[in-house]
């Protein structure tokens, strides 16, 4: 929900962001130091001086308390899964060898004690530093405020992004019933073709890729200028293309949970999981594929699937490119160039990002069928 405070709203709004932040690096230092990560071993140590010391209600501080917590859990899970590097590593070294940073303008959560929402009014009541201020607007769209009078549900976090003021809601929508599905429809994912399906339904990455490579050297032209104005625009683009590609990636998930749905049909995906880490390429392609939003579309097709009551597999991606789907040979020479398949065995032509689906498809028949044996 976007915020509409008043400049004195908003005044003590950012102040109660900056309190909360310098809260946190403080208790960040003091765990990182006592190596003490537990919500409530810490709080013995940091409670009674984050209280005293920023002028912090007694929720206020537990919330500040709990996030330090929460950012260390991550931190360790990111470690030991090794997503910050080998051991040895200089930017693994440098993880741990320095306490977690709060930026002065960092979300903060809130709870229902220091947090209410008048639906009728469109305002909401919320605590600063300052006391509580009550009859700051909000808005969001007609979806956005319905779901928010309905399902909402746990914490709230206050954001202030680009001088706007925003708050993030929770909301617990129940899961349709999955259906039984009829067939699948297989989605292959790529960057020359952003998804595939098997019913030969292709959705291009032409127009998504030609505008991140004009973002990506419109970007380094203004880095290399380093004007002031170079900068402030720059600083007026960023997430920009991040807006567009989850644009993109909504409206295609939206037509292919729709077309499942209307067909009876369940959707196969392929498990990308560390695929960045897997693939080698060249120097050129490494950008394209890190930029590459393949786990985005996979979780919008998952959650929209689950509210319309479509199943859901993921199966083993290996070879699907490479198979044919008409007689299961593997071969590398089926695949001669990115779009073509000629299968070398029975003579079978494809698109070739049509023919992975269809692999994709009966791969996840094969796995749907296995996992409901019983």
């Amino acid at each position: 929900m976007k915020l509409l405070p008043t400049p004195e709203q908003a005044a003590a709004l950012e102040a109660t962001l900056r309190a909360a932040n310098k809260a946190a690096d403080l208790v960040s230092r003091i765990a990182f130091q006592q190596r003490c990560f537990r919500n409530f071993d810490l709080r013995k140590h940091t409670y009674e001086q984050v209280k005293a010391t920023f002028g912090l209600a007694a929720q206020a501080a537990q919330h500040v308390i709990k996030k330090v917590c929460d950012a260390y859990r991550t931190l360790h899970a990111n470690l030991a899964a090794g997503n910050l590097g080998k051991r040895g590593s200089a930017r693994r070294i440098k993880a741990e060898s320095t306490p977690i940073s709060f930026r002065p303008g960092a979300a903060h959560p809130y709870d229902d004690r220091c947090l209410s929402w008048q639906h009728g009014d469109r305002t909401v009541s919320i605590w600063t530093t300052i006391g509580r201020l009550r009859g700051i607007t909000f808005t969001g769209s007609a979806q956005q405020l319905a779901l928010l009078a309905e399902h909402r549900k746990g914490e709230s976090d206050l954001v202030w992004r680009d001088g706007m003021w925003f708050l993030h809601a929770t909301v617990e929508v129940s899961d349709a019933p999955i259906n039984a599905p009829d067939g699948f429809c297989g989605v292959d994912l790529g960057i020359a073709n952003i998804a595939t399906t098997s019913d030969g339904i292709r959705h291009s990455g032409k127009h998504l890729n030609a505008v991140r490579h004009r973002n990506r050297e419109l970007r380094r032209r203004l880095q290399a200028k380093a004007t002031k104005s170079a900068k402030r625009l720059l600083k007026r683009r960023r997430r920009k293309e991040a807006r567009f590609a989850a644009d993109v990636n909504h409206r295609i998930a939206k037509q292919i949970v729709t077309e499942a749905e209307r067909t009876g049909q369940g959707i196969a995906l392929e498990d990308l999981q560390g695929i960045r880490d897997r693939v080698r390429l060249r120097k050129p392609q490494r950008v394209t594929l890190h930029s590459w939003s393949f786990h985005q579309l996979g979780a919008f097709i998952a959650y929209k699937a689950a509210r319309a009551g479509t199943a859901v597999i993921h199966v083993d991606p290996s070879y699907t490119s490479q198979q044919c789907s008409h007689c299961g040979h593997v071969d590398s020479c089926n695949r001669p160039d990115q779009e073509t398949f000629i299968c070398t065995s029975c003579g079978f032509a494809e698109h070739a990002d049509v023919n992975a689906a269809r692999n994709i498809a009966s791969r996840g028949e094969a796995g749907w069928a296995v996992r409901h044996a019983a």
